[in-house]
């Protein structure tokens, strides 16, 4: 393409430089023809068959070489393309499709209050009524147990196993509350009932481990209200909570499946008016499980066993009490 543009600025070029020289030539030209054209009787200028004939051999007239070459440039140019090309018109944008709408999380909906049992601070030179209106009292905390092999107390284990099921819970699409979150707190049974009570929740899980002077005593228990409590009527849930809890429990960790008692003396079951179970993971009296509870594996296995109890509890609660 480039070729043709120079050639033909090359030939305009030489065109216009001959053009002088042409000029010249016609005119001169234009006197010899009149000189020699003769009229015929009708008044009209003759013409040779030789100049008839030469007209038709050349149909481009008087045009001369220069004007050919440049006819023939442009057709050229014209015929590879030379002409803008069209304008193209864009293709539509498609669409995004629409994200699917995900799948609401199984425990939406649903609260629960998660207490670790004791604290770093125990107030054991006071106590506290036993349940609502009640005339027998319980110190508001023991300190709890420790780990006889290991030295882990139990506070800090039943925060972590606390903080662990927080964590799965919330996952899982719960609203989860917690009565404390470290350990430099210190809080009475009524408290702890308390946040569950305002929280509204659907279960409350207590979390504690358990001590024997037998240090052959092993396994996992939870404990509940009986049918008869005076001061809390939450018996049919509290321990539907308290078996699955367990059982799943049990199940996750392969620890050995003790009991539920069934007990109306603990303070905090009986000011909690909401489905509520005492878990008791393991003896840390047990050298055995003393030292797999100070294991961040073991620790996880029982929070999701937890959790799975939790699960489950809700699931059959609604068989139970027709709730959906």
């Amino acid at each position: 393409m480039k070729k043709h543009f120079i050639v033909l600025l090359l030939l305009i070029s030489g065109r216009r430089c001959a053009g002088g020289e042409a000029d010249n030539t016609d005119s001169k030209k234009e006197k010899d023809d009149r000189d020699e054209i003769s009229y015929t009787e009708s008044g009209e200028a003759g013409k040779s068959p030789e100049g008839e004939e030469a007209a038709s051999a050349n149909p481009d007239g008087d045009k001369s070489p220069v004007s050919v070459v440049l006819d023939g440039i442009v057709e050229s140019l014209t015929a590879s393309g030379s002409e803008a090309p069209a304008e193209s018109t864009p293709a539509p944008e498609e669409s995004p499709e629409p994200e699917p709408t995900p799948e609401p999380l199984f425990g939406e909906g649903y609260v629960i209050a998660i207490d670790a049992g004791h604290c770093s601070k125990p107030e054991t030179w006071l106590y506290e009524p036993v349940g609502p209106g009640a005339t027998e009292t319980k110190m508001k905390d023991t300190g709890g147990t420790a780990g006889r092999f290991t030295g882990v107390a139990e506070y800090e284990l039943n925060l972590q196993l606390a903080l662990k099921l927080q964590a799965l819970l919330e996952e899982r699409g719960y609203t989860v509350y917690m009565t404390r979150t470290e350990n430099e707190v210190s809080l009475g049974n009524i408290d702890r009932a308390t946040v569950a009570n305002d929280a509204n929740a659907d279960a409350f899980i207590r979390i504690h481990a358990n001590g024997s002077e037998d240090s052959s005593v092993h396994g996992a228990m939870t404990l509940c209200q009986t049918p008869y409590n005076p001061y809390v009527q939450k018996y049919e849930e509290s321990k539907l909570l308290s078996v699955c809890v367990l059982e799943e429990l049990c199940n996750m960790t392969g620890a050995y499946q003790r009991s539920i008692w069934e007990t109306d003396t603990m303070a905090g079951i009986n000011w909690s008016q909401v489905p509520c179970t005492l878990v008791e993971v393991g003896f840390m009296t047990n050298r055995e499980e003393d030292e797999k509870m100070a294991t961040e594996e073991y620790r996880s296995l029982i929070a999701e066993g937890l959790a799975n109890g939790i699960d489950r509890y809700i699931l059959e609660r609604a068989a139970l009490t027709g709730a959906e």
